[in-house]
């Protein structure tokens, strides 16, 4: 224990908390080289944005991390929690650029090397809050490798992998529909797009058909404005509606242009009319038809969302502007056919929330097919396996219809393309290179610009676990920790980050990334609804910190998610965390305070040492603990692992063992004592140990206080060993026998709170056992059964009557009867229960009756129902509860 460690008394989690993390850290606890004994296990961090704070998905995913990592340490792996942020170059740029404005300028107003500057100068200021913030958690990383995605080491990596890439013709640039945001004037991934049902309006349109005065082609649409960039009409060819139509032209209103009817099977000739308007400059899907048809690709918007050139007396209007003055000028030309409301999906932009448009532009793009091959077949053979292995089946449905990765974007901040274009006259050349070159590969000219677009950010985040440790160097870190172990994250970025992540992985090392990926399930509030700024339910994870402590946190986090299943959190729900380390606390101050009557080191129990029973007991439990605890965290289980090992502290050991042995700690025989003393020493040691990946802070502070008593070589908890479990001690039938008093002792108390009886009034116990052996069992434990329950009179026989007015405890190969006869008035209590059922019973009926009414049901909002469905199964358990209580009055 630190000398400035505070004497036992009230728990102080703020200041234990930091200078217990202030000595792991300043201890090298969190750091291992790489020639180190032990067998490595290595995982990195899923880097945060260098823009954000902690928020309760943080929270949850690096207490998961932690907690596989403080594991593995105390097992003698030679560990690396390998941290870092990410650059996150849209949502940074946005950053910047408000803190611009706010100061009276814009991006263009610096230039773009200025604008850098700006930007690094204030990642310098705030990029390390997040860092700061998961040390308050208690994040056991390795800072000293602390790592970000713009690092030049990072950088290189990021050059080296473009180049390979291009080398192999896997990267490319041309032309294509890309989801476009107009507001940060970017290029998007098809993951990057948020999809949000938008009330809109199916508009209907007549286009005249050539050479044919009075017949039109009426088409629907949800952007009229588009109609400005169609380059033709589809019909399905089996229609007969317009076979005459094939191969002639339709005049596009306004515009004038002629454009003719194909024919083409995508089209569902049982939607609308039958036809279809093609915009191959602005829909995916018109896009691969009019490359089949070999059509025109007009673009009417520019970058900034607004109607271009090609719009004629359109331009120069924002595009929502454009589809009100466009439906305007169709109903005055006799060319509107009407609209329908129509409810849609648009995609939005995940930065800004501003709708996204599909838009013809140069980009460049990642063919991924091939590199999604090696990657599927990594999963398929058991190379990389997902918990829970549902998401399997996710991740090979996107990798089935992988498409190319558009890794372009229109920022300034971010990795910026490696390719330099050629200004010399007629040659148009680009050059990709490692560092700038000096000629055009093409015309050996030397008038060369680099390409103004940066990557994607996810295109250095899919090289984070060998990018991290120094590839495409051959450095020690990378032969020692890759591939790492587990990756643990959230189900939402299986596309953006852990697909790709092992595509890279096997592409550049030959290797997976990671043999497991762990998959947590969401953050909900109470209701089921996801975290967000818009609904205002998110839980500040800090101020939980703050309120109950990080350990609470973490605890009730753990409690709260099971493998692969959402988490439901509310405010309140964090203090179940707060109340077990209360527990925890309070119990070893006890124990350490019959302590020190004890000299230690105290010897830990052996098998065979003339134990007294409770003290088997409590080891038999402890054994079986640390195996069924070991064996859920190691299989991703932690949700039931923690709750197996709640129950074994607050039950087996707080409320059972410490009670069972306070007799003896008090002023029992020495020889007694101080084997009660030593068993307690050794049963909190190991219990620490299972609970410090979990709650480390509060674990260690009691640890190194009890240190003294067990003699551990060990200089702190979170590198002693973890504990083994040895059959040997395991005893079921012991468990058996204690597991029946406590039923019992558990039914007299029951007794006493249903009829609010005084904790000191003595009352009588009737045992009736299935058998003579259950009986002797019952009998072997009178002293502690009598002593525990508080009892004054007990009887233990087989075949025993009940007493009448008697309360039972019904148990498997048992039955406890508590005489009520002269400790309470029967007669009265009868009444007081027969009142009670009344009025319940008149309750139960009005809800039923209005359950029975047709038209509630159905009128009636489905959670009013469901409440009152609810309310009905509650008031008839009642009148069971209180039926039992009746009836044991006789």
């Amino acid at each position: 224990m630190t000398e400035d460690a505070p004497q036992a008394g009230r728990y102080d989690p703020a200041a234990v908390e930091d200078r217990w993390y202030r000595f792991w850290e300043d201890g090298g606890y969190f750091h291992e080289e790489p020639d180190a004994p032990g067998e490595p296990f290595s995982i990195v961090i899923p880097p945060p944005n260098v823009t954000g704070v902690l928020h309760m998905g943080h929270a949850l995913d690096n207490t998961f991390q932690d907690l596989i990592t403080r594991l593995r340490r105390m097992q003698g792996r030679k560990v690396l929690w390998l941290p870092g942020t990410d650059h996150a170059g849209i949502a940074t740029q946005n950053v910047v650029e408000r803190k611009l404005k706010k100061e009276g300028m814009r991006r263009a107003d610096l230039g773009r090397e200025r604008f850098l500057e700006k930007v690094w100068e204030w990642k310098e200021e705030h990029g390390s809050t997040i860092v700061r913030q998961l040390r308050r958690l208690g994040a056991s990383c390795d800072w000293s490798r602390e790592r970000f995605t713009m690092d030049e080491g990072l950088s290189r990596a990021v050059v080296e992998v473009f180049c390979r890439l291009h080398e192999k013709g896997l990267i490319y640039r041309g032309e294509y529909l890309v989801n476009w945001c107009p507001r940060c004037a970017t290029a998007l991934t098809i993951e990057e797009a948020i999809h949000k049902d938008v009330a809109g309006a199916m508009y209907s349109i007549r286009y005249p058909v050539k050479g044919e005065p009075g017949r039109h082609v009426t088409v629907a649409t949800t952007r009229p404005e588009t109609l400005l960039g169609d380059t033709a009409v589809a019909v399905h060819p089996e229609d007969v509606r317009y076979r005459d139509l094939v191969g002639r032209t339709v005049v596009l209103p306004f515009v004038g242009r002629e454009i003719p009817v194909v024919a083409d099977a995508f089209v569902d000739r049982a939607f609308g009319t039958g036809c279809l308007k093609i915009t191959p400059g602005h829909d995916p899907n018109d896009f691969e038809l009019g490359q089949r048809h070999g059509l025109a690709r007009v673009n009417v918007l520019r970058a900034d969302g607004t109607i271009n050139e090609n719009g004629g007396e359109f331009q120069g209007l924002d595009r929502f502007e454009a589809r009100e003055r466009v439906v305007q000028r169709l109903q005055e030309e006799g060319l509107y056919a009407g609209r329908q409301d129509h409810v849609h999906p648009v995609a939005h932009c995940q930065r800004c929330g501003t709708i996204l448009e599909p838009w013809l532009s140069t980009q460049w793009f990642v063919r991924m097919k091939p590199l999604a091959g090696p990657a599927m077949a990594a999963v398929r053979e058991g190379r990389v396996r997902f918990t829970p292995e549902r998401w399997e089946h996710v991740y090979f449905q996107w990798m089935e219809g992988i498409r190319d990765w558009c890794i372009s974007r229109q920022l300034w901040w971010g990795h910026r393309i490696p390719a330099w274009h050629c200004r010399s006259h007629g040659c148009g050349g680009i050059t990709v290179a490692r560092s700038t070159p000096s000629a055009c590969a093409r015309c050996g000219g030397g008038d060369l610009e680099q390409d103004p677009d940066v990557l994607d950010t996810w295109f250095s985040s899919w090289l984070w676990p060998f990018s991290t440790m120094g590839w495409p160097g051959d450095t020690a870190d990378l032969r020692t920790f890759y591939p790492t172990r587990t990756l643990v994250t959230g189900p939402d970025i299986i596309f953006f980050w852990v697909a790709r992540m092992i595509m890279a992985g096997i592409e550049f090392t030959g290797q997976a990334p990671f043999d497991t990926v762990y998959l947590h399930g969401m953050v909900k509030d109470d209701q089921g609804r996801i975290m967000s700024k818009s609904l205002g339910n998110g839980i500040d994870p800090i101020e939980m910190i703050e309120r109950y402590s990080a350990d609470a946190l973490r605890f009730s986090l753990v409690m709260l998610t099971a493998e692969g299943q959402d988490a439901r959190l509310a405010v309140e729900k964090f203090e179940m965390g707060r109340n077990f380390t209360n527990k925890l606390w309070n119990a070893s101050r006890f124990v350490l305070g019959r302590l020190e009557g004890c000299p230690g080191p105290l010897a830990a129990p052996r098998p065979g040492e003339g134990l007294l029973e409770e003290d088997r007991w409590i080891l038999s439990r402890l054994h079986r603990s640390v195996a069924l605890v070991t064996d859920r965290f190691e299989r991703y289980r932690f949700n039931e692992g923690l709750h197996l090992l709640h129950a074994f502290v607050w039950h087996d050991l707080c409320d059972w063992y410490i009670e069972a042995v306070k007799p003896r700690l008090a002023g029992g025989e020495p020889g007694q004592a101080r084997s009660a003393g030593a068993t307690l020493a050794h049963v909190l040691d190991v219990a620490l140990r299972l609970l410090h990946p979990v709650t480390p802070f509060v674990t260690e502070e009691v640890w190194q206080r009890l240190r003294p008593y067990t003699g551990d070589l060990a200089t702190a908890l979170i590198v002693a060993a973890w504990p083994r479990s040895d059959a040997a001690w395991v005893d079921d039938a012991l468990e058996t026998d204690m597991a029946r008093v406590q039923e019992l002792i558990r039914g007299v108390r029951n007794v006493r709170k249903r009829y609010e009886l005084a904790p000191g009034a003595g009352l009588d116990l009737v045992v009736s056992a299935r058998d003579a052996a259950v009986a002797r069992a019952v009998s072997a434990r009178a002293g502690l059964l009598e002593r525990m329950a508080g009892l004054a009179r007990l009887e233990v026989g087989t075949g025993l009557a009940r007493p009448r007015a008697s309360a039972a405890i019904v148990l498997g190969d048992a039955a406890g009867y508590v005489p009520l006869a002269g400790v309470i008035d029967v007669a009265a209590e009868r009444r007081r229960l027969e009142a009670r059922a009344g009025e319940e019973r008149a309750h139960r009926d009005r809800i039923a009756a209005k359950l029975a009414e047709p038209r509630f049901v159905e009128r009636a909002p489905a959670a009013v129902v469901e409440r009152e469905r609810a309310g009905l199964a509650r008031s008839e358990e009642a009148l069971a509860s209180l039926a039992a209580a009746i009836e044991e009055l006789g």
